[in-house]
């Protein structure tokens, strides 16, 4: 990503320290250009994954699932630049009290963790571009020119895309798990899981076991019970399209085919320019 232009995300939820040190050198070694390590504040070990942040001069950090304030200051002391992922304004305006660098809104469209507001991104965008003066970056929903477009339209001055890369040549996931980002339609993922950390996932049994146990009114010791440790490893890295869980977000919908993410990258650019070049000779 970072190669063809893009601005390239480790994402580290599901890395233990060492796992995420091997996977900065790596990209270090692949690339002289900027990348950045998605971290996920309620994670274990978070101390010792920061220390290796800065040990390993990674220049950008998205924080997310967490409060922004704890961790930015120390960061920016190591010259280290923050975005925080939020999914409503309230916590958009704390992160602007808290010292980020800038704010990722999240619609309710995105894939893996969520908001519990269900906020689309259509609607969250222009509220939280409203309410802050920070730099704005749109995600949920976006996997194309045309999204991209929507999402500078309605205030945003970027976009983080996530779904769309997992069917890249270069995704670590799993085979199985990719083929079936391009196989879902409209309606095959939902929002599970609120009374622990709302989740989208691709309806599978173990989705329906959840569902289940939710219509029954399940507490959250037998949500957990039912979760164990390992489904999203089971189901987006390991391949079990039956038990795991496969997180993506609906614009899986419109994701036909796998490629290597520089022509992804291309492709979302090249619509872009062109819708903004058709709007410009109808005076838009």
């Amino acid at each position: 990503m970072s190669n063809a232009g893009g601005l390239g995300l480790i994402g580290s939820g599901s890395m233990y320290p060492d796992v995420l040190r091997d996977h900065i050198r790596k990209c270090k070694a692949a690339t002289n250009k900027p990348f950045g390590v998605n971290l996920p504040l309620i994670y274990p070990q978070m101390d010792e994954i920061v220390q290796i942040v800065i040990d390993e001069n990674v220049g950008i950090v998205f924080t997310s699932a967490g409060n922004p304030k704890k961790w930015t200051q120390h960061f920016h002391d190591h010259g280290i630049k923050v975005a925080h992922v939020i999914a409503n304004v309230k916590f958009a305006m704390k992160c602007e009290e808290a010292g980020v660098d800038a704010v990722v809104a999240e619609g309710f469209e995105a894939g893996g963790h969520n908001g519990i507001e269900e906020t689309t991104t259509m609607t969250l965008i222009p509220m939280v571009s409203e309410a802050i003066t920070l730099p704005l970056i749109a995600a949920g929903g976006i996997a194309s020119g045309r999204g991209m477009m929507a999402a500078m339209a309605l205030g945003a001055d970027a976009v983080q895309i996530g779904s769309r890369f997992v069917a890249s040549e270069e995704s670590s996931a799993h085979q199985t798990f990719k083929d079936s980002v391009v196989e879902a339609k409209d309606g095959d993922t939902a929002l599970t899981l609120k009374k622990l950390i709302p989740v989208r996932l691709i309806k599978n049994d173990f989705y329906s076991r959840v569902r289940e146990l939710e219509d029954k009114g399940a507490s959250r010791a037998e949500l957990m019970e039912l979760l164990g440790r390992g489904r999203a490893k089971l189901g987006m890295f390991e391949g079990d399209a039956t038990e795991g869980e496969m997180e993506i977000g609906q614009i899986a919908g419109i994701i036909k085919e796998i490629k290597p993410a520089a022509e992804i990258l291309q492709e979302i650019i090249s619509e872009y320019n062109d819708i903004r070049t058709q709007l410009n000779k109808k005076g838009f």
